[in-house]
């Protein structure tokens, strides 16, 4: 049966399963679109191609399948790099299609022509430039395989607009490609090396990251834990991967982390760190990091392993996989925790924990973003889909509302994309249409994006905007404030729109809150609502982030602020 390349393109989507495609036309993808006319395909049509990029993002992000968008050629191709370089950061499976000119043109400076495999050769996982309407098929099979297995990432696919127009003969059933997944399996004698470091350790802790959420491992790491009563710390990226409301979670370590997490870190004997790679947020100074600890990592990359911080036992593979593996070789050996020292551990982090909890100065007057998120969190149960925007609310987010399940965390981490918030919460809308989606903005980083509120008004995408307002770039501001003697150089905000009655001209609902006794009535209004609300709360314009580590100290020196601790 011959076929033109758009009808492969879409009956290769189709054999993948793919139910929505994020999207921008443009001249070099008209063909590809108007076949999209013809099909039953699902495609939501953003008001940028970062936008397209990002709600592909938090599709997959949420759902574990690989996300899907299209975008045309030249500006379009350019215009998706930062959603691609935030997606290979946090490795997040994507196939992202682009328009591309004639392959005859390529090379003479066509119109909306650019090497955009050349350009995005640093942050995708891989990409191709198909040539020749043959390679298609296979091409497109390749690209979703290696977007899926092992390490997950983005993989682009150029796609020249007389290539789209071309024919050939198609036989799913003859597409053949290459196989690039290398199987990692630990030897057993790694479990036995890790079950005598178990023994030895007075002091162990498991620190999660964002591999346990995309291995889908978070039920063996709980097991684990639970078991054998280790304690658990996370990275922004494995918020979820353990259960937040459970005593034995230490919220997030690092940077913005808590104190107790910090603290047990830098005292631990043995630190498992289970699909992390060891980010400098997180380490603080790499010399002075964990630094009583034997130090196991389990990770599927080999190239993650002492690439950043030197460990005493590596362990390549699955994060599931070495898990099942561990729990499995603990109980065939009769693995038990010895239980006076263990105890003394955990008491020692509960003295930790009561000394300087997570908590923020109360004000009857202002209202405080912390009470925000969490009036949300006791609104929702906790039972919400949380994305983030980038900045102060990223961190507020991730240390006052409470995560207890995988993939319901959903924030820009490695690259600290400005604007990621909002289109990828349209993205895991679309995929979660019965849940409760809400974006945690600040009004700098909303504003990357804002235009995104048009595709959720035509499509009435419900999503909730949580904004939270302070007139500044705040994290900035809150580093100029520390380190800068207080010079606000270019991060005053309070020249911008209303927002309540932009969202009513995109067609949204606008809410806003003033004082502290308006949050929860906002709250309930907004999450109420069948159709997307942005609801803007005047916040506490010089309110920081608190605990902080200071840039190149060790995480067991922490700058607490100067406010009054109460719970």
């Amino acid at each position: 049966m011959k076929l033109k390349g758009t009808e492969i393109l879409l009956k290769a989507l189709e054999e993948e399963k793919v139910d929505i495609i994020f999207g921008y036309p443009g001249g070099a993808v008209l063909d590809i679109y108007d076949q999209i006319y013809k099909s039953n395909l699902r495609h939501i049509l953003v008001r940028h191609e970062q936008g397209a990029v990002h709600a592909a993002d938090g599709y997959a992000r949420a759902t574990g399948k690989v996300g899907v968008c299209l975008v045309t050629s030249g500006p379009g191709a350019t215009n998706a790099v930062t959603g691609v370089a935030t997606a290979n950061m946090d490795s997040i499976p994507l196939v992202v299609f682009t328009g591309q000119v004639p392959t005859g043109l390529i090379g003479n400076d066509a119109f909306q022509e650019c090497d955009i495999t050349g350009i995005t050769r640093p942050c995708t996982k891989h990409n191709f430039l198909v040539r020749n309407i043959e390679e298609l098929a296979a091409t497109i099979k390749e690209a979703f395989h290696i977007a899926r297995s092992g390490r997950p990432g983005p993989v682009l696919v150029d796609l020249p607009k007389n290539v789209m127009a071309a024919q050939t003969e198609y036989d799913p059933g003859n597409v053949r490609i290459r196989n690039h997944e290398v199987l990692y399996k630990p030897a057993p004698k790694k479990m036995a090396n890790l079950q005598t470091m178990l023994q030895e350790a007075k002091r162990p802790l498991i620190m999660t990251g964002g591999g346990v959420i995309l291995s889908r491992a978070a039920e063996e790491l709980t097991d684990l834990a639970r078991k054998y009563r280790i304690p658990v710390t996370g990275t922004l990226m494995g918020l979820g991967s353990f259960p937040g409301s459970d005593p034995l979670w230490l919220g997030m370590l690092g940077m913005h982390g808590t104190y107790y997490a910090n603290m047990a870190v830098s005292h631990c004997d043995l630190l498992l760190a289970v699909g992390v790679r060891f980010d400098d947020r997180v380490t603080g100074s790499i010399e002075t990091f964990a630094p009583e600890a034997k130090i196991v990592h389990i990770d599927i990359d080999p190239s993650s392993i002492n690439k950043n911080v030197t460990v005493d036992l590596p362990i390549i593979g699955d994060a599931k996989s070495a898990l099942t593996d561990l729990l499995r070789f603990l109980e065939e050996h009769h693995y038990e925790p010895d239980g006076a020292p263990r105890q003394a551990w955990l008491s020692e982090i509960d003295e930790w924990r009561e000394k300087v909890p997570l908590t923020y100065c109360r004000n009857e007057e202002v209202i405080k973003p912390q009470f925000v998120i969490q009036t949300l969190h006791r609104l929702t149960g906790g039972d919400a889909l949380i994305t983030t925007e980038v900045g102060q609310n990223q961190m507020w987010t991730a240390q006052f509302f409470s995560f207890d399940r995988p993939n319901t965390f959903i924030s820009s981490g490695g690259l600290g994309t400005m604007g990621f918030g909002l289109p990828a919460a349209i993205g895991v809308k679309c995929a979660f249409p019965d849940r409760q989606v809400v974006d945690i903005a600040g009004d700098g980083s909303i504003q990357m994006n804002i235009q995104e509120l048009a595709t959720a008004a035509q499509y009435n995408i419900a999503v909730k905007v949580v904004l939270l307002n302070n007139g500044y770039l705040g994290m900035v501001r809150q580093w100029q404030e520390l380190f800068y003697e207080k010079r606000y150089s270019q991060t005053d905000m309070t020249y911008a729109p209303d927002f309540v009655r932009l969202a009513e001209a995109f067609g949204v609902v606008g809410l806003r809150a003033t004082k502290p006794g308006e949050v929860e009535e906002v709250l309930r209004q907004g999450l109420a609502a069948h159709k997307p609300v942005l609801m803007d709360f005047r916040v506490s314009r010089e309110e920081c982030v608190y605990p902080m580590v200071h840039p190149g100290e060790s995480i067991s020196q922490m700058a607490l602020g100067t406010r009054e601790m109460i719970n």
